[in-house]
């Protein structure tokens, strides 16, 4: 999903999940994906590919192409990754993370933020006009994790609260 001036992007019950909010400042455009797996799709799997790692940068990357975006313009930050299961023995919060941050080192796309791990179940929210990127942990306050028109990662605390009624 990508847009620009006056489209708020919003991404719910991300568990083990990674979201990459991508932002070309700019430009003021900007994309959300919500990656569920690591690496890329099976070459069998017919539909929803972009639950994969790969698949879904690539798709953000060609979306934003056609708003005149390139790559080396994108910053993204990165919401997600969490144990919510509790498990020792599971690592696809691990796995999704790596997968992710490999994948946007290849590619030479800067991570100018990130809120990742943990064990709570994260919501985020991507005022692209603005460049605000924030997040909630479980059913917690929100927190600004970037704020372009300051220029800054900010530190977790409420910056500026934004409108959760607005519609995409």
């Amino acid at each position: 999903m990508a847009g620009d001036n006056g489209m708020i992007l919003k991404s719910d019950a991300i568990g083990s999940c990674v979201v990459i909010a991508a932002y070309a400042p700019k430009k003021r455009v900007g994309s959300l994906a919500h990656v569920m797996l690591p690496g890329r799709s099976p070459e069998k799997c017919p539909y929803q590919k972009t639950r994969y790692a790969a698949d879904a940068i690539e798709l953000m990357l060609k979306e934003l192409n056609k708003l005149a975006v390139d790559v080396a313009d994108i910053e993204v930050c990165l919401v997600g990754g969490a144990n919510v299961l509790k498990r020792n023995d599971d690592t696809i919060w691990k796995d999704n993370i790596d997968s992710v941050m490999e994948l946007l080192k290849e590619k030479n796309i800067k991570i100018r933020a990130k809120a990742l791990g943990g064990e709570e179940r994260r919501s985020v929210s991507f005022d692209i006009e603005r460049g605000i990127v924030s997040y909630r942990e479980g059913n917690g306050e929100e927190k600004v994790l970037i704020d372009k028109v300051i220029g800054n990662n900010i530190k977790p605390q409420i910056k500026e609260k934004l409108s959760w009624d607005m519609k995409v």
